[in-house]
């Protein structure tokens, strides 16, 4: 597949990167449907990796419900993925955006596990939210614009508001965990 010459959404990579060796001054990579597909499988697996991590840590019950719907929620949109690429014969194709969305999700998981109770469940929460806005950023950006498969870009803009409902929920989430 072409690529196509996309330089939106530089916060995206900075927002979800952060202290992955990108900067607000590097252009945004062209992407193609492969790539696409594996940065939102990705984007997927790692919220799904924290929520896990979260529900063994927090002992507020809000807080572990809503870990559970981010399991739930993003294991069907990647099972939607797999489906998709199947049916497609796409393999999806490892990349720099890739590659640093797990370096960020590393940074930010050493982050939070040095905290416990209610600190923990704020900054989880706070991870939420920048990361699901981060997200919405990039599916209206990057990855819907620079999708060529009419299939995909369907798949992409069917979740996008589950991805904003994440974050609503997120914010009223954390605003009930008061600060500290």
């Amino acid at each position: 597949m072409a690529r196509r010459n996309q330089r939106p959404l530089l916060l995206f990579f900075v927002t979800l990167t952060a202290g992955a060796g990108l900067s607000a001054q590097a252009p945004a990579p062209d992407l193609s449907d492969q790539e696409v597909a594996h940065v939102a499988v990705t984007a997927n697996s790692i919220d799904i990796e924290l929520a896990k991590y979260a529900q063994t840590r927090t002992q507020n019950t809000e807080v572990r419900k809503f870990a559970a719907t981010m399991i739930a929620d993003h294991g069907a949109v990647n099972a939607q993925a797999a489906a998709l690429a199947g049916r497609l014969g796409v393999v999806p194709r490892d990349n720099a955006v890739s590659q640093s969305l797990m370096t960020g999700a590393g940074t930010a998981r050493a982050a939070i596990e040095k905290l416990d109770g209610s600190a923990f469940d704020r900054a989880y929460m706070d991870r939420e939210i920048g990361y699901h806005q981060a997200v919405l950023d990039a599916l209206d950006g990057l990855l819907i614009p620079s999708s060529s498969n009419a299939e995909l870009k369907k798949l992409l803009v069917d979740v996008r508001p589950a991805i904003a409902a994440h974050l609503a929920h997120a914010k009223q989430l954390r605003s009930s965990l008061g600060s500290q």
